[in-house]
């Protein structure tokens, strides 16, 4: 009998599910470039605008939960080839809209791709074993990020070589073209886990598995954030005069009143808490879940944040052009490229929990030393702190998912979704309190909140054995010759 690799064939599959997580962002971000030629080819006002931005993120926070759970029950090759098929219909919808309304509800949609993220994390999970996991999960994160600033390089240009008033229709009607393709290329190109290896698949649906009554009452605290920003962005809608008074109201009932059925649904879901039907090797800790929330909440949502204004604020405060900000705004978020995987790597060699803390405790130092740049600062100086800030936040958003995999294989999905959605939640948060104070207060919330997380983060447990990996040995006696081929790769 050949040696068995439980693993063989995962870099094939890394660079498969890194590149459709690359096209998810390329489909997700394809209006940014377009903003000013949409406004002035349809007559939009610069609130409508607004409007259609904030809400582009709007159903990414509750899909990403849904989409967690869906993986966790069919698996992440048929999930991520549906999601690149379906999207595609909303995005051909919006590059043929000529209405704001029509925009607008094609946008709402679109925002749903934004979930594809979870997909991969549980994918990668399963084809790279515990000591790799960090890195594995780093590269797929931080190169598959890069898909906003690709589309923000190359759609303008596909504009203008297709020529005409239409051209950013046909570069946005491109990118769902390649989002449909790639949804039959990946399922036809890849598999859930190893020849061999076990799918743990999670048996019911409904509200994610908490296996303790601390863990039932922090997933019902937990669950608040996704209906309460939902709630702040209607708030908005309705500032902006979107929408009327009645309506918002209206929304705001409907928010409380799912909130409720979502507490019902969690209450009813998880009722083996309360005997002792629950085995040792099926706990887990949610207070584990509700540190790496806050801490990616901290870690992209602030990047989401920071990123959207980055830009101005180099430009108002070292009176720079708009193309020299762009660039500095642009860099913040191309340390993902390397600080990301770095964050994963570290974290695999050092400890998941000491990489973490000090990473949310530099991120901190460094927000917190941001606040204080002015004018006077040489622009190096400040550009330099700027970058060390962006490997600190990319690095840990990297450490977080190199823990998220380990907490309970089977549910690896529905934690990445929380997680996930967590990150969308901060960016809209920090955002708002942007609204209402000056950049270096903005700076120093980040800063203080970062240094809570670090305190939270003191708490968290490096997964034991049984959480991390399969059971080489019992994959080994399930395989036979058959299923073990050399040139898998």
């Amino acid at each position: 009998m050949e040696e068995f690799n439980g693993y063989q064939g995962n870099k094939k599959i890394l660079l498969f599910t890194t590149f459709a997580f690359f096209l998810t962002f390329v489909v997700w971000f394809n209006m940014a470039p377009f903003t000013t030629t949409i406004m002035a080819a349809l007559h939009l006002s610069k609130a409508e605008v607004g409007i259609l931005m904030s809400f582009n993120v709007a159903l990414t926070i509750p899909a990403r939960i849904a989409i967690g759970l869906l993986v966790d029950q069919f698996g992440p090759r048929r999930t991520y080839s549906a999601l690149l098929i379906l999207m595609s219909i909303p995005c051909f919808f919006f590059s043929f809209g000529n209405t704001f309304w029509q925009l607008f509800i094609s946008r709402i949609f679109l925002g749903i791709i934004g979930a594809g993220f979870v997909i991969g994390i549980r994918m990668v999970s399963e084809w790279f074993p515990e000591k790799q996991i960090g890195l594995a999960e780093g590269i797929y994160g931080g190169w598959g990020n890069l898909g906003s600033a690709a589309a923000a390089f190359s759609l303008p240009l596909i504009a203008l070589w297709m020529g005409g008033e239409n051209g950013w229709r046909y570069a946005i009607c491109l990118t769902g073209i390649l989002s449909l393709i790639y949804g039959f290329i990946y399922y036809f190109s890849v598999q859930d886990v190893p020849n061999g290896k076990p799918y743990r698949l999670v048996k019911r649906r409904g509200a994610i598995e908490v296996t303790s009554l601390n863990g039932l009452l922090g997933l019902m605290i937990m669950t608040f954030p996704v209906y309460g920003i939902l709630g702040v962005l209607t708030w908005k809608l309705e500032t902006a005069s979107i929408i009327s008074m009645k309506i918002a109201v209206v929304l705001y009932g409907a928010l409380a009143v799912l909130y409720l059925v979502n507490l019902s649904k969690i209450w009813t879901d998880n009722q083996e808490v309360f005997g002792n039907e629950i085995h040792e090797n099926e706990r887990y800790s949610f207070r584990q879940v509700a540190i790496l929330n806050l801490a990616y909440l901290i870690t992209f949502g602030s990047e989401l944040a920071v990123v959207s204004m980055l830009p101005m604020f180099f430009q108002q405060t070292f009176h720079l052009s708009v193309a020299k900000a762009g660039m500095i705004g642009a860099s913040f978020a191309f340390t993902n490229l390397v600080a990301r995987p770095l964050g994963g790597f570290l974290s695999d060699r050092f400890g998941r929990k000491k990489m973490l803390l000090i990473l949310l405790l530099g991120l901190s130092i460094s927000y917190i030393g941001m606040s204080f740049i002015s004018s006077e600062w040489p622009i190096f100086l400040a550009i330099l702190l700027t970058m060390l800030c962006s490997i600190f936040v990319q690095a840990g958003a990297g450490s977080v998912f190199s823990k998220v995999p380990l907490i309970k294989k089977k549910i690896t999905g529905q934690v990445s979704g929380m997680v996930g959605a967590d990150g969308n939640i901060g960016g809209v948060i920090f955002l708002t309190i942007l609204g209402f104070v000056t950049s270096s207060i903005f700076f120093m919330v980040i800063g203080s909140t970062a240094f809570l997380c670090f305190v939270a983060a003191i708490f968290l447990e490096e997964p034991s054995e049984r959480e991390c990996v399969y059971d080489p040995k019992e994959i080994k006696q399930k395989i036979t010759v058959s299923t073990v081929r050399k040139g898998f790769d």
